[in-house]
């Protein structure tokens, strides 16, 4: 991999990235992790450059734009050099280092760009008509260079590059892989992150470098295969997996349990409460939405999962905790026969906060093994004599989960920040949902 460093940069800000895949790819000095060892064939550790331009003001001279673009040419050509043919080499840039890795393309020796917080649709300044003219003959390659491309943008949190400016255009092809995530929204980075901080932030250069350790060095690896890898490890929150398991679970499970509907004279949901289940094995919880004069509304079913997945959705190393969720229909009390899977209307992972302190946690941070996975499934308006199963696998005796119904009208608050745009803030918010 080559970085190249942004106006006033330097090579040295790569070191926390590098740090990063060394960490990951051996586990204690001279051993490598068992996610790398046990591949075959073996993969290898991440070789990082970085070019030196004695922090030159690149935003503003042309020129020297220019030349930063000529000498990272002839440093991929020298790097290359030093392996078998048919290698290639990923390219990063932060800040307008990333205007100068792609004024590189096409290149067939480049398998893929990842840029952090680089102003792709605008010059930060005009002052050189020649850096509009390296931005004109840039935008062209974006559009049309089938090179798999991700922009990284801190979002309100950079005070340098407006949001707008790291956009990457739409591609000419839909065969093109383009992708512009927003820390703020990326899966397991729970903030937006500042212009220099995007490349120490630990939850972005530890995806950024898990990115770079999986993408293949070598032919025959074809554009789309990079852009899946892409897509996997640098994933925003609220898109579907792109390696979701389409298999239909099974709603069976070795023991049954009811969840009681709650007494008449009580306004709450039936709650599914799950901390530190002495149960092992599987299980299938169904719980029944009571039916009400007063509901019209349609309701959602809320799950949290600590540790543990829901589809693809986990934390990075996940317990063998595993929840399935299903609507069912139909008379009886185990209407197990009429049970389908519940889509998931949102399905993405969410920081774990603790009462009373901060978050992040000063000094320490969070990491990526963090996080609690929250499903919300919509149960339309309307439905009759309906339930919600809940089948957990894998249960050894940790982590927790809890679910339960929640109608659409209580997603509504007075106060603006807990308003029904973010159900589970909501969620989170109902001393019900989280009374465990």
């Amino acid at each position: 991999m080559l970085f190249i460093p942004g106006n006033s940069g330097s090579s040295h800000q790569v070191r926390s990235i590098a740090s990063s895949a060394t960490r990951q790819y051996f586990s204690s000095p001279y051993v490598i992790s068992p996610d790398f060892s046990s591949r075959s064939p073996a993969s290898r550790p991440l070789d990082i450059f970085a070019v030196e331009f004695n922090e030159d003001l690149s935003a503003f001279h042309g020129p020297t734009l220019l030349s930063e673009r000529t000498y990272a040419s002839d440093a991929i050509r020298y790097i290359l050099s030093l392996y078998p043919p048919n290698t290639s080499i990923m390219v990063m840039g932060h800040s307008m280092g990333g205007v100068v890795a792609t004024s590189l393309l096409p290149s067939p020796h480049i398998s893929a760009i990842i840029t952090m917080s680089t102003p792709h649709t605008l010059p930060p300044a005009r002052f050189d008509n020649r850096i509009e003219d390296i931005y004109s003959t840039s935008h062209e390659h974006l559009i049309s260079d089938p090179t798999p491309i991700v922009s990284i943008c801190g979002g309100a949190t950079d005070m340098m590059v407006p949001s707008e400016s790291c956009i990457l255009p739409e591609p000419s092809s839909r065969g093109i892989f383009r992708k512009t995530i927003f820390s703020s929204g990326m899966e397991r980075c729970w903030t937006g992150v500042g212009h220099r901080e995007m490349v120490w932030c630990h939850q972005v250069r530890w995806q950024v470098a898990r990115a770079a350790l999986e993408l293949p060095a070598s032919a025959p690896s074809t554009p789309p295969t990079r852009a899946l890898i892409l897509d996997a490890w640098l994933r925003n929150g609220r898109e579907d997996p792109p390696n979701a398991d389409l298999s239909v679970p099974s709603v069976d499970g070795t023991r049954t349990e009811v969840i009681p509907e709650p007494e008449k004279d009580r306004s709450s949901d039936p709650i599914l409460r799950l901390v530190n289940p002495a149960f092992h094995g599987s299980t299938v919880f169904y719980l029944r939405r009571q039916e009400t004069p007063d509901r019209g509304n349609a309701s959602s079913f809320l799950v949290y999962l600590a540790g543990g997945t829901i589809g693809s959705v986990s934390p990075f190393r996940p317990s063998s905790l595993r929840a399935s969720i299903f609507i069912c229909s139909g008379p009886g009390e185990f209407p197990a026969e009429n049970c389908v899977p519940l889509p998931p209307a949102t399905l993405r992972l969410i920081p774990v906060t603790h009462p009373n302190q901060e978050f992040p946690v000063p000094v320490a941070g969070s990491d990526e093994s963090e996080g609690i996975v929250f499903f919300e499934g919509k149960i339309p308006a309307g439905s009759t004599n309906s339930w919600v199963a809940v089948k957990v696998d894998g249960a050894n005796g940790s982590g927790w989960i809890i679910g339960g119904f929640v109608d659409e009208s209580s997603h509504v608050r007075s106060d603006a920040s807990q308003s029904s745009s973010c159900p589970h803030q909501a969620a989170l918010h109902d001393p019900d949902i989280l009374a465990v």
